[in-house]
């Protein structure tokens, strides 16, 4: 048997956009806010497609869409923190993920090596840029680990993002923790 036999051959669907983002809007995501000392101050970005790549090494990744503005800025700055927002932080995400908002006005922030980060978020991940990949209107960015932390805060949760609408996910009281 040839390589081709055993490889199927790849068919381009068509499938709408819109039903496209519906149906994958039944993935529950967390959200982030990306941020890095840019070089005319802080710079900063909602983002809710991240996740872990590899454990050894530690690697996560995200993809911006290729139109940001803002991703060639944390691009450039090559560290950032990347900042698990919690339930209360519906606004303050809203405020990253718009175009024309002052993000940092008012924000009560931790300044970590890699970037600035809400002081009241749930965790904080500190990378460096590793890699990036196109894939079709976004940049796949893999990043390396640097150093991580999460709240002790036990009555802290995340913010979560379904079928459009942030909510929040808590953990039955009658669960341990993991």
């Amino acid at each position: 048997m040839t390589a081709d036999a055993r490889t199927p051959a790849r068919e381009v669907v068509a499938i709408d956009p819109g039903h496209f983002r519906n149906v994958l809007a039944h993935l529950p995501t967390g959200v982030t806010v990306i941020a890095a000392h840019g070089s005319d101050g802080p710079v900063g970005m909602a983002a809710n497609s991240v996740t872990s790549v590899s454990l050894d090494p530690p690697l996560i990744l995200f993809c911006p869409a290729k139109t940001s503005a803002t991703w060639p800025k944390i691009r450039a700055a090559e560290t950032f923190c990347v900042s698990v927002m919690a339930g209360h932080h519906e606004e303050l995400t809203r405020r990253f993920a718009s175009k024309e908002a002052d993000r940092f006005a008012g924000l009560e922030l931790q300044e970590r090596s890699t970037g600035p980060a809400p002081a009241d978020a749930v965790a904080w991940i500190e990378c460096r840029l590793h890699d990036e990949h196109e894939a079709g209107d976004h940049t796949i960015v893999v990043a390396q680990v640097l150093a991580i932390e999460a709240t002790s805060a036990a009555d802290l949760e995340p913010l979560v993002f379904f079928r459009g609408r942030y909510g929040s996910f808590r953990q039955p009281d009658d669960l341990p923790a993991a």
